[in-house]
């Protein structure tokens, strides 16, 4: 029997009224991810770049989140043909390729998700989740319509490219990661960091290319919301749970000589 996909995160952020706004999932559990796609978010990020997510564990993860509305966008670990190839054909639809500083790195990066003659995605999608084993029809014609790439911004060199990157044919989106862009300038006051995502999401918005960020801080979502981002993904299940539990531990048990509330 056919099998149609889900809309991919291009089509979400195509289709939305409002910014859309996303989590994270990185602990390499699918019960952790089921948490989060059911939390409400638009979108749950799956991170394969700083979790242990694997591509094993990455099947079980998008299983998770796939009955709930919440569309599943992963994260390679690197611009790589063959991993991204690999998290492809596990059944990831949305991709976001970190450390995109170039146009070139970014056409590199659309031409590891697509097949010949649009790419250099290697065919084996009869053995693949990413067709359901061919229940999907004209899978391998139709993939570049099924797929969706967002190119992370998060070097100076990124920020100074960012309108050549927006331009690139076949990127959907452009995500920028705050913490690797202020390592990169030099770890300057904050109000730096945010005035240079802000210049991205004006080259975006001119290109038409959506703008998104990383926004753990309530204070930098709105700024950035403000400032016309598409997208803020604004916290990350591990976190979240190391949070709670140090605040709910912390309460009770004296901490660096100070008495417990008891």
């Amino acid at each position: 029997m056919p099998i149609r996909l889900k809309p991919t995160f291009a089509d979400r952020l195509t289709s939305a009224d409002r910014a859309l706004v996303g989590v994270w999932t990185a602990a390499s559990s699918p019960i952790a991810a089921e948490i989060m796609a059911g939390s409400g978010a638009d979108v749950v990020l799956v991170d394969g770049e700083h979790s242990p997510i694997g591509i094993d564990g990455l099947v079980g993860v998008l299983q998770a989140i796939e009955p709930y509305d919440a569309t599943a966008v992963v994260r390679v670990p690197w611009n790589d043909a063959v991993i991204i190839k690999q998290v492809l054909d596990a059944g990831a639809q949305s991709l976001v390729v970190p450390m995109v500083s170039t146009a070139d790195e970014a056409v590199a990066a659309v031409q590891a998700m697509r097949y010949p003659p649009r790419g250099i995605r290697g065919i084996g999608s009869m053995l693949a989740r990413a067709s359901r084993w061919s229940a999907v029809p004209d899978y391998v014609a139709t993939a570049h319509e099924l797929v969706a790439l967002a190119v992370q911004i998060e070097t100076v060199e990124g920020v100074a490219n960012a309108s050549a990157i927006a331009a690139v044919e076949g990127v959907d989106a452009i995500f920028v990661g705050p913490a690797d862009l202020a390592g990169s300038m030099g770890f300057p006051p904050a109000s730096e960091v945010r005035d240079a995502v802000v210049s991205v999401i004006e080259e975006g918005r001119a290109a038409g290319t959506p703008v998104g960020v990383n926004a753990f801080a309530p204070a930098d979502a709105d700024h950035y919301l403000a400032a016309g981002a598409a997208f803020v993904v604004v916290a990350a299940d591990v976190t979240l749970l190391a949070a709670s539990a140090r605040a709910a531990v912390g309460r009770l048990v004296p901490t660096d000589g100070e008495t417990g509330t008891y």
